[in-house]
């Protein structure tokens, strides 16, 4: 068996107060006015002929009803090296692939690093704590259990999950409004292909570079990996990374999986021996083309389907 699977350890603006209708899909702005230090590009969101998307002037979520919900969530992040969003290849799939199942999915639609925001690098986690708090805000519009809330990222969306998942109480902005009284924490955190450590020798990453930049500043870069937040009392964590990625070394789901284990935090880790960067929900011909299957058990297990 050439895969290797190891258990470690133990749209239109959705509005508020009416019924959520099945297969909907909308958006809904994160915050109420301007986000957390203001600033932000000065031209329209682009997108690329690849699906992706950047220049974010507003953040928010781009929400996937299932036909029969059954009260679990999880806000899935894609990656694009914090330089764009790869919406079209990893969110959107992904959201589909959840709401196919039951699960409400709320596409991550969040600011970038280095797009003229003043709060630079702060930014992106900003909007995964607000987004998980006004998921959870939410929860009787959309028939949701605040306790069956996860999350899943990608690649730069791992990274920014992963932050999310270490980090959870770490205040980041002034509260905006009742929502920010609710928990960021999400119940489960799925890392696809994530980078996790900005230290070297794995700081080649664009990720890396938009973050704490060329060579940057290793106490920087020690405090803004993911691996340096990890502690006892933090959510589940699934990980799958191809062993043939180009782009993010599997070396960083090694380390995350090593975090959680120091800190007995249960950790699922799958290492499929192909399927490259950028798989999204299965690369066809590779083996990373069996991974929905391991995150779908890993879900069942949770209590986020069945």
């Amino acid at each position: 068996m050439n895969r290797r699977a190891l258990l470690l350890g133990a749209g239109a603006t959705v509005a508020a107060g009416s019924p959520a209708v099945a297969g909907e899909t909308g958006f809904v702005p994160l915050w109420p006015g301007t986000p957390p230090g203001g600033g932000g590009p000065s031209g329209p969101m682009e997108a690329t002929d690849r699906g992706a998307i950047l220049s974010i002037t507003v953040p928010g979520l781009e929400v996937f009803v299932p036909e029969i919900p059954n009260g679990a969530a999880v806000l899935v992040a894609a990656g694009g090296g914090y330089r764009r969003i790869m919406m079209e290849l990893e969110a959107r799939p992904a959201a589909r692939w959840l709401a196919a199942r039951g699960i409400t999915a709320f596409a991550l639609v969040y600011r970038l690093p280095r797009e003229d925001w003043p709060v630079g690098r702060l930014a992106p986690l900003q909007d995964a704590q607000r987004a998980l708090r006004l998921i959870r805000a939410r929860a009787g519009r959309y028939g949701l259990d605040p306790e069956r809330i996860g999350a899943l990222g990608f690649s730069a969306g791992g990274y920014l999950v992963g932050l999310a998942a270490t980090r959870f109480d770490r205040p980041t902005y002034d509260p905006v409004d009742a929502a920010d009284a609710l928990s960021a924490r999400p119940s489960g955190a799925a890392l696809a292909y994530p980078v996790i450590t900005l230290e070297q020798p794995y700081d080649g990453t664009s990720t890396a570079h938009q973050v704490v930049g060329r060579h940057g500043d290793p106490a920087l870069a020690h405090e803004w990996s993911v691996q340096t937040g990890v502690r006892a009392g933090g959510p589940p964590v699934f990980l799958v990374h191809a062993e043939d990625d180009q782009v993010a070394d599997a070396a960083n789901t090694r380390i995350m999986a090593q975090a959680c284990m120091r800190a007995g935090v249960p950790v699922e880790l799958h290492l499929p021996q192909t399927g490259r960067h950028g798989f999204g929900m299965g690369r066809p011909g590779t083996e990373s083309e069996s991974w929905p299957g391991w995150y779908e058990a890993w879900l069942r297990q949770a209590g986020m389907l069945g």
